[in-house]
């Protein structure tokens, strides 16, 4: 059984928008973004998430959500 997002850049985008959200929520999203890339552009997340927060920032949802996708 596969199970997908419906639409995963919609959902990272709109968790990126509210002010309650922090990184590590947002690198599992990030994490499922992974797992359907041709249903992300990631230059668009990674704007967002840039606007939002920081490089630094940027790096660890990477970091976090490659961790999430290889367990």
């Amino acid at each position: 059984m596969k199970i997908a997002m419906i639409d995963p850049q919609g959902q990272i985008l709109e968790e990126i928008s509210w002010p309650e959200t922090t990184r590590k929520t947002v690198a599992t999203s990030y994490a499922w973004c992974l797992r359907q890339p041709n249903e992300v552009n990631f230059g668009v997340v990674n704007r967002a998430i840039l606007k939002r927060w920081s490089p630094s920032a940027l790096e660890y949802i990477k970091r976090r959500a490659h961790r999430i996708f290889k367990s």
